[in-house]
């Protein structure tokens, strides 16, 4: 019995070895399906079966070779390779057609903009079938123009048909790159173009981190109020606590930038620039005098605000209340009174002013000995003169 197999073996083997003999690597040859499996489908040409694996029965994207096989079928297949040692046969029917991918670049040139149907979504985009064998891949972040952490599967869906813009086409990689927010107006672009620097915006904060606000805006996208646009005059870091999420806002466009998606938003340029004003008059000069109303009094020097300038606030210390040291006492000035101060340092950019009575006082008495000095002088010029013969 035993024999008897292995005679039978042998006789299949060499009735094999035959058969392979006579097959060459692209032939076309017809033969039935077999037996179907997740890779492909194994197809008997008359003693011998071949493999025909899924990605060689068309040029289109195939999921399961039950779409387009059925067992007992009829089918031509070309012999993509024998291996004469194994006997084993690959096959392909994709090969008996013409390559869609041939000529792609004119047939889909950068820019255009086609239609196609998605056919699988994944983590990382969409593929998009243009026409039989040939798909293209929108990357997630060629979707949206503003939603750029949501899953692709929440913006498309299997079977749906989409416009979509050529990218690029890389017909070695046999790859296409498609766009789909291409085929929408780009928000900021728009928004730049209805919103020009300058222009009062109103919008719900979205978020707040450390470095500054993020508002809602028109058109779906976010602006950026930075912590040094708050105020002009308190820390940003104080003044965001003023605010929360969900709080309607109004606020200035300072910048579009819409290469980089960037919106910059003022809220303090809704308010009167006390410092820039005051630096644009030049009361605020070095050596200029003005006057302050005492706001409060404490041990290291008073605090004041400037009569002309009731934004600007500054502070004299103690050792600049009078040339006197005996009347730098903080406590001989009251909240309400009005001095006067002379400025010895302004800085626009620290919006900061230094202020000093000592320095007034000591200016004002150089100024009167010169002048009394000066009548002395010309008194003595009389007399004399009127003393000469």
């Amino acid at each position: 019995m035993y024999r008897a197999v292995q005679v039978l073996e042998e006789s299949r083997a060499e009735q094999r070895s035959e058969i392979v003999q006579n097959l060459e690597e692209g032939q076309v040859v017809d033969g039935v399906v077999k037996n179907i499996t997740d890779y492909g489908a194994f197809v008997d040409l008359g003693g011998i079966d071949g493999l025909l694996h899924v990605t060689d029965m068309a040029w289109r994207r195939v999921n399961h070779p039950s779409e387009i096989l059925n067992i007992g079928q009829q089918v031509k297949v070309q012999i993509i390779r024998i291996n004469q040692e194994t006997h084993r046969i690959s096959l392909g029917m994709k090969q008996l057609e013409s390559d869609p991918w041939d000529g792609i670049g004119a047939k889909y040139p950068v820019g255009k903009k086609i239609s196609g149907t998605v056919t699988n979504i994944t983590d990382y985009g969409a593929f998009v079938e243009l026409e039989p064998g040939i798909e293209g891949l929108i990357h997630i972040s060629e979707m949206s123009w503003t939603k750029k952490n949501v899953h692709p599967g929440k913006i498309l869906s299997t079977t749906q048909e989409v416009d979509v813009v050529v990218l690029e086409v890389d017909p070695t990689k046999r790859r296409i790159s498609l766009g789909l927010k291409q085929t929408l107006e780009n928000p900021w672009q728009a928004f730049a173009h209805s919103h020009p620097a300058g222009t009062e915006v109103e919008g719900e904060v979205k978020n707040k981190t450390e470095f500054g606000l993020f508002i809602g805006l028109d058109g779906d996208v976010d602006g950026m109020v930075h912590l040094s646009d708050l105020d002009w005059n308190r820390p940003g870091e104080q003044v965001i606590e003023e605010f929360n999420k969900g709080d309607m806002v109004k606020a200035v466009v300072l910048d579009v930038d819409v290469e980089k998606e960037r919106i910059s938003l003022g809220i303090k340029q809704l308010g009167k620039d006390a410092v820039g004003d005051a630096a644009a008059s030049g009361d605020l000069r070095k050596n200029a005098v003005v006057s302050c109303e005492v706001l409060a009094v404490n041990d290291g020097g008073i605090e004041v605000k400037l009569v002309n300038h009731e934004d600007l606030t500054s502070f004299i210390r103690r050792a600049d209340l009078s040339r006197d040291r005996d009347e730098q006492r903080p406590e001989r000035f009251s909240v309400g009174q009005v001095v006067d101060a002379r400025v010895t340092n302004f800085s626009k950019k620290d919006r900061k002013v230094m202020l000093s009575i000592k320095a007034l006082e000591i200016a004002e008495e150089k100024e009167a000995v010169a002048q009394f000095g000066s009548v002395r002088l010309r008194r003595f010029c009389l007399a004399t003169s009127w003393a000469q013969p």
